[in-house]
């Protein structure tokens, strides 16, 4: 007759029946996705390196297999040497583990390369060449283009190491539960989920607790200009807009050139030319009458003499330098035509 079942042995055995929620880090995940396909070509660039019978395509298959095999093997056991690492320690030693999944598998796939690299590799120059990094580009991209080892297949493998080396749970979810039904219902809502950009035109996916994050800087996020002239764009354009339309952005005075040194905002252009009609129509006729050598007075008495014209006012709508010095130049001759008339008239009687 079997003895009953003490709590203990209830639990040990209903733990063979947990279901491990599957989610880790989406971005991580794709991180070290693209890590395995630089990690191959490394390997396989090294491994043939020198030699001519060989191409790295030729050992890309096996040494796929080899690669996940060890990757697989170092990340299960990792947990278990980090602990047995820390407790032999001496006391007053510290023993530092990586907190990132991606340095970590990043180092095992070190590793492996190591193994694989051939003895030219070993012994030439060929591990600091530009053409060994440029080879491993290329063959990364080639793999790539010819989808070799699909994206989500790496993802899928990746997921699976992260959740082996990632000792604090700070990258996956840990959670488990005792049925699918229970793990599906949990699923829709962990935040460790993979979610889509809802952003018209961005096709980032990253887990559920990154979205605001995401939100923050997304390129194609609808947000109000940083200038605050109104406009709704896309966060994308906004440096363009704010440099070359935005309504709000500086504006460097367009009589800078001869010498008024304000900056404002477009918007206020036609203020500023109204404020500092004086002082642009001073710049002008510095302009008009360099070559006389006028003196300040001189300059000075001539910008009285526009000031107490029926047309000053009428300067002010002139924007820019070509149309100010066309109208002050039209109004001086204009003012100094009756004084000549006047003084031809006393000369005649």
């Amino acid at each position: 007759m079997e003895l009953p079942l003490t709590d203990l042995q209830l639990i040990n055995n209903s733990s063979l029946f947990q279901f491990d929620c599957p989610n880790c880090d989406t971005e991580l995940v794709h991180k070290v996705a693209q890590l395995l396909l630089t990690g191959l070509a490394t390997t396989c660039i090294d491994n043939t390196a020198g030699d001519p019978f060989r191409s790295y395509a030729s050992v890309a298959v096996p040494l796929r297999k080899e690669m996940v095999d060890y990757l697989t093997e170092r990340s299960q056991s990792f947990i278990t040497e980090s602990i047995v690492g820390t407790v032999e320690a001496a006391p007053n030693q510290q023993v530092e583990v990586s907190d990132d999944p991606a340095e970590i598998i990043s180092d095992f796939m070190d590793e492996f390369g190591n193994i694989k690299r051939n003895l030219f590799g070993r012994v030439s120059g060929w591990l600091l060449s530009e053409n060994r990094e440029d080879k491993i580009d290329d063959f990364a991209q080639d793999m790539e283009t010819d989808n070799f080892w699909p994206i989500d297949r790496r993802e899928g493998i990746s997921a699976i190491f992260i959740k082996n080396v990632d000792l604090k749970r700070k990258f996956h979810c840990g959670e488990k539960y005792e049925s699918v039904e229970k793990l599906h219902e949990h699923m829709t809502k962990c935040t460790y989920r993979k979610i889509t950009c809802e952003n018209e035109g961005c096709r980032a996916k990253f887990s559920a607790f990154s979205k605001d994050e995401h939100d923050v800087v997304c390129a194609y996020k609808m947000v109000g200009c940083e200038q605050k002239c109104g406009e709704r764009l896309l966060r994308r354009d906004m440096d363009r807009h704010c440099i070359t339309v935005c309504k709000m952005r500086m504006f460097n005075c367009p009589f800078y050139q001869i010498g008024c040194e304000s900056a404002f905002v477009q918007s206020e252009l036609s203020k500023h030319c109204q404020e500092f009609l004086s002082h642009h129509v001073l710049y002008v006729l510095k302009s008009v009458h360099k070559r006389e050598a006028l003196s300040e007075d001189e300059l000075e008495a001539r910008r009285h003499m526009l000031k107490e014209s029926d047309s000053w006012d009428d300067l002010s709508e002139c924007k820019d330098v070509r149309s100010l010095t066309w109208a002050v130049k039209h109004l001086e001759a204009k003012l100094k035509r009756p004084e000549s008339d006047r003084e031809n008239a006393n000369s005649v009687s």
